[in-house]
């Protein structure tokens, strides 16, 4: 590694998560993206225990993990351990020349929270060195959504850190139910773009380059999001976006927000904000997963342009009042 501690963006390989409720349309696209001429090389890992994957098609089960070259050079491996220790062991490959790909898609189980995926990318120094955590790419079956979402945890998890959601089976129901169900998607989280998909043919620039976690992305909220209060359904995870155009303080908004972190971090699934802070001739910007929240000065504020905090976060019974009091404490 050369003597600048910190690897070029460009030098990194790019990770997408692929996430989404059993029965979603994961397994279609995957292998959709394990065969098609897409001239893309992507490692798609499949982190899964015992669900009917990919794997059972085309790998065979003789060893707890298996990389299977496909025949449009994208690679496919089966993990039934540990994830860090996959990705050290693609990456020194790559580098030694053994294996060429560009980068790696991983499927969470069905049945999975991917929190604790997307945080491997902020622990280990190993994988922070050499792996670019671009987004959080979730699949709700449009059919099944409400009643999954109604009864399962994860599932609500999934939709609250997505950075981009893809509908599928929206050719199986009629256009109200979709629209009720974007409606409701939009209230659990207004940063994830929703895309309709047929029959997991997601165009493979969907899942790609979203750059969800870049610190320096602007923080794009569903406008919609702010037009409706309609809530028909009472789910856990929600979220909120707080705006104020007036300064805010420095020393008060990292003391609150690590307060907010120890004490709500694990119900909190993700938060991102843009800051307009006293004397800083630049915006910060700050996005977290969980108790991980990093931050970095972003673009300079332009002549004319009106300097605004907006921040959301999006978390399970997050207590709104307490934030936006605390918030508003923060202010110069």
């Amino acid at each position: 590694m050369t003597s600048n501690a910190k690897t070029a963006e460009s030098d990194l390989i790019p990770v997408t998560i692929l996430t989404g409720f059993l029965g979603a349309g994961k397994t279609t696209l995957l292998n959709r993206i394990l065969t098609e001429r897409h001239g893309e090389k992507i490692a798609v890992i499949e982190n899964e225990f015992g669900e009917t994957g990919v794997d059972n098609e085309i790998l065979v089960k003789d060893k707890d993990e298996q990389i299977i070259e496909m025949n449009n050079g994208c690679l496919c491996c089966t993990v039934r351990g540990d994830l860090v220790r996959i990705l050290g062991d693609l990456s020194k490959k790559k580098r030694q020349g053994k294996l060429k790909f560009d980068r790696v898609i991983i499927e969470t189980t069905g049945l999975a929270n991917p929190g604790p995926v997307a945080q491997t990318f902020f622990m280990d120094e190993g994988i922070h060195d050499q792996y670019l955590l671009d987004a959080v790419v979730t699949v709700v079956d449009a059919k099944h959504a409400d009643k999954t979402l109604d009864d399962h945890d994860e599932a609500r998890r999934q939709v609250g850190f997505a950075d981009r959601i893809l509908l599928s089976k929206t050719d199986l129901v009629d256009d109200a139910k979709v629209d009720a169900l974007v409606q409701r998607l939009r209230q659990m989280n207004p940063r994830a773009q929703q895309r309709r998909v047929h029959m997991g043919e997601a165009d493979i620039k969907e899942l790609l380059d979203i750059r969800g976690f870049n610190l320096n992305a602007a923080l794009e909220v569903d406008p919609q999001f702010l037009v409706s209060d309609h809530h028909e359904h009472d789910d856990d995870v929600t979220s909120f976006v707080w705006k104020d155009p007036r300064p805010m303080q420095m020393e008060k908004i990292e003391t609150f927000l690590s307060l907010m972190v120890q004490n709500y971090g694990e119900e909190l699934l993700r938060y991102k904000g843009v800051l307009n802070i006293q004397g800083e001739p630049r915006r910060m910007i700050f996005q977290g997963v969980h108790m991980l929240m990093g931050g970095s000065p972003g673009k300079p504020w332009e002549p004319g342009e009106t300097r605004e905090s907006v921040m959301v976060f999006i978390g399970r019974r997050i207590p709104r009042r307490l934030f936006e009091e605390g918030l508003a404490y923060c202010i110069a």
